[in-house]
């Protein structure tokens, strides 16, 4: 079993936002790959969750800040393995377009990851997806709640792809020939 998880905020009013980027690689995946993929409606789950076989894809409607929630009842539901989830998420650390990967560590201040952590823990796979980072660490609520500029969409647009065609590879690979042959710098 696997069980992706894209983390966000629900609405329109954050669709576009940097802090959404995790629930377009989940749309993405949705529409690429798995579109056979039923929907699973159960008020207790508290996110969109859809499954194909063996496949999970979630994305938490709790808001940011309480993504750790949705993702245990779902987890404890289906008895998935914390090694089983791999969660897409921004990250202001890394630059515009740039994806890393890492398990365990600590949540480097995202709150989406702390509230997994505090739920579930933390030895579950991140895909880290660079966001940019503002000018001022006081404006980071703000930054990550804002949509990206239209200048800037080309280059979420191809990391979301890229996300995307990675994410299929993952069940098959190790972290480090993840990071070795799948990681990306700034858009390259």
């Amino acid at each position: 079993m696997i069980l992706y998880v894209g983390l966000g905020n629900p609405g329109p009013t954050y669709e576009k936002t940097r802090h959404n980027i995790g629930f377009r690689v989940i749309d993405n995946l949705l529409k690429e790959y798995f579109t056979n993929a039923r929907a699973i409606s159960k008020s207790s789950f508290d996110g969109e969750l859809y499954r194909q076989g063996d496949t999970f894809l979630l994305k938490p409607l709790t808001f940011m800040n309480l993504s750790g929630d949705s993702i245990k009842a779902v987890v404890s539901f289906y008895k998935i393995s914390i090694s089983e989830i791999v969660v897409f998420h921004d990250d202001i650390d890394l630059p515009l377009g740039t994806i890393r990967y890492k398990v365990g560590g600590s949540s480097g201040g995202h709150n989406g990851l702390k509230s997994i952590d505090s739920e579930v823990g933390n030895d579950y796979l991140r895909v880290r997806l660079g966001v940019g980072k503002p000018a001022r660490k006081s404006e980071v609520v703000s930054y990550v709640l804002n949509s990206f500029k239209d200048e800037e969409e080309e280059i979420v647009e191809k990391m979301v792809n890229f996300c995307t065609k990675v994410a299929i590879e993952i069940p098959k690979l190790s972290l480090n020939e993840l990071k070795s042959k799948y990681s990306l710098k700034g858009g390259q």
